[in-house]
């Protein structure tokens, strides 16, 4: 007899993503106070292509945290941070409950820390990269190393009107996503300033 449904319980007897990565340069935790569990990821990014090389967690959690971990590693896994399209909640959870199934509600949090950790680990690769930064000028969007004045240069030059459009331009604000409302503000103030 099997304790979970049957797409989490084959996740969970075949764990391929558990244990840390080699050269981890990324590291996040998510927690739950609904149970006390928590989920780890230990990320390697590569620093001139800012693709993500190894995939790892650890967890003290149920085979429902287990299983969402195990799938959102591989979702990630060799691909570039551009490529996450701002580690979108909604779109990572369609993709996780696309191959395990909807999680009730009582179960909803062994997702929700696994989403934490990824987030909490691309926040930590962006402290990194801002502390290796050398140049000169504020550094925006730490996942590509665009530059303030890179960012300002594309609004006024290339007329950019939103954030999306900076990011195809540029990359900036593709990655973890966390640049992105300054990227928002920079756009604002170009456009009341130079309204015509």
């Amino acid at each position: 007899m099997n304790f979970y449904p049957k797409e989490i319980g084959a996740r969970f007897y075949a764990i391929r993503n558990s244990g840390k990565a080699e050269r981890t340069n990324a590291v996040g935790t998510g927690a739950s106070f609904t149970c006390g569990s928590f989920v780890r990821f230990y990320l390697e990014i590569d620093i001139e292509t800012k693709e993500i090389k190894e995939a790892k967690f650890k967890s003290n959690g149920c085979g429902f945290a287990l299983a969402a971990a195990d799938v959102l590693l591989d979702k990630i896994k060799n691909k570039r941070l551009n490529e996450l399209h701002g580690a979108n909640n909604d779109e990572l959870k369609r993709e996780i409950e696309a191959a395990l199934g909807s999680f009730e509600i009582s179960r909803r949090h062994c997702l929700e820390i696994c989403l934490d950790a990824l987030h909490r680990s691309l926040n930590d690769f962006r402290s990194f990269q801002i502390e290796e930064f050398q140049g000169e000028k504020a550094l925006i969007c730490t996942c590509f190393g665009v530059a303030e004045e890179t960012v300002e240069r594309l609004i006024a030059g290339e007329n950019a009107e939103s954030v999306e459009e900076i990011g195809k331009l540029c990359n900036a604000g593709t990655g973890c996503g966390s640049c992105q409302f300054l990227i928002q503000e920079l756009i604002d103030i170009h456009w009341l300033e130079n309204p015509y």
